[in-house]
């Protein structure tokens, strides 16, 4: 997701996206703890996505 489409956004939907990617970043860890996952970076995205919907969401 780009920054221009999370500033598309409204602020609800935001918190909405934010709840989900916290959500699939949990799975996420869960999986990489019990085997190691095809694709650990998908760990790393995740991070930074919510990251970013943090930041514009505080930016309101």
């Amino acid at each position: 997701m780009k920054i221009k489409d999370i500033r598309a956004l409204s602020t609800e939907e935001i918190r909405q996206q934010i709840a989900q990617e916290k959500d699939a970043l949990s799975r996420l860890k869960f999986a990489h703890a019990i085997s190691p996952i095809e694709n650990p970076l998908r760990i790393r995205t995740s991070r930074k996505l919510i990251a970013r919907l943090l930041t514009e969401l505080n930016a309101r």
